[in-house]
């Protein structure tokens, strides 16, 4: 399955997303790829890839032919292999303005490693680009993070609306998985109430916009997703114990269940016990 993580506003935590989010299928045993489609690479620089050990990347597989294979690389957690980003797809729109099909660029070149893994992670740049499109078109599923700010609120609106225009003109067959609430204040020190009760608000005006397209699971803020990114970990190998990494863990079993795919560490446990039984 194609995932595209996307929100045209940036700071709604669609890196943090992408990344943990991933990391959370790894280790609930899915065999997971993380494609970096952002110039600035948060995404690899989270996961520890220095700046200067970006290449090869994404732009190598979308621009110079380079196969998919050469370009994905492991990181340090099992069942988590990454594509970078880099710099040069700042370029991307100019490469591709005159491109035929230049919409469908990256389902065509994902061919077949598409089938070796479970989960294909598109993390978009923050902007509708040319490599944001190619996302939605490759993409089975696409989630939308967004922080409970009216801002964020506004970005979503068009967002989905930009999507439902591209599917009137586009042979685009994602649909949205679902809208992740990410940053959310859990901090019940007086003076954060006033940020908690219009956190609240806003949160109440998407569900009954949106309904059960939100997740009932989200993302708190907490200050070590943003420490994490410099040690170059994910926050389930940061702060495994932490109510953010049990969160990104129930984000996952969530999407699981929305799709309808069975949980295979539950799979393995029922094995297990089966095997015992016998």
């Amino acid at each position: 399955m194609i995932v595209a993580v996307i929100n045209c506003k940036g700071g709604t935590g669609k890196t943090t997303t992408s990344v943990n989010l991933s990391a959370a299928w790894a280790a609930l045993g899915f065999r997971v790829l993380l494609i970096d489609l952002d110039a600035q690479a948060n995404a690899s620089l989270s996961l520890g890839i220095a700046a200067a050990d970006l290449s090869p990347s994404a732009m190598d597989m979308l621009f110079d032919d380079v196969p998919i294979e050469s370009v994905i690389r492991s990181t340090s957690t099992t069942g988590l292999d990454l594509v970078t980003g880099e710099s040069e797809l700042a370029s991307s729109d100019l490469i591709l303005a005159d491109l035929p099909d230049r919409e469908k660029l990256l389902a065509h070149v994902l061919g077949s490693a598409k089938e070796r893994y479970d989960f294909v992670i598109c993390d978009c740049p923050p902007a509708m680009s040319m490599l944001s499109v190619n996302a939605v078109v490759a993409a089975d599923q696409y989630i939308v993070p967004i922080s409970p700010e009216y801002l964020a609120l506004e970005g979503l609106i068009t967002l989905l609306s930009t999507i439902s225009r591209m599917k009137a003109s586009m042979d685009i067959k994602a649909e949205l998985l679902g809208i992740l609430f990410t940053m959310v204040n859990l901090d019940r020190l007086p003076t954060r109430r006033r940020e908690m009760k219009i956190q609240l608000k806003i949160i109440r005006l998407v569900q009954q916009q949106y309904g059960t397209d939100v997740f009932q699971a989200f993302v708190p803020r907490d200050v070590r997703l943003s420490e994490t990114a410099a040690h170059g970990q994910t926050i389930l190998e940061f702060a495994p114990n932490s109510k953010v990494a049990t969160q990104h863990i129930r984000v996952a079993d969530e999407v699981l269940r929305r799709c309808g795919i069975t949980n295979q560490a539950d799979d393995s446990m029922k094995r297990e016990e089966e095997g015992h039984g016998q």
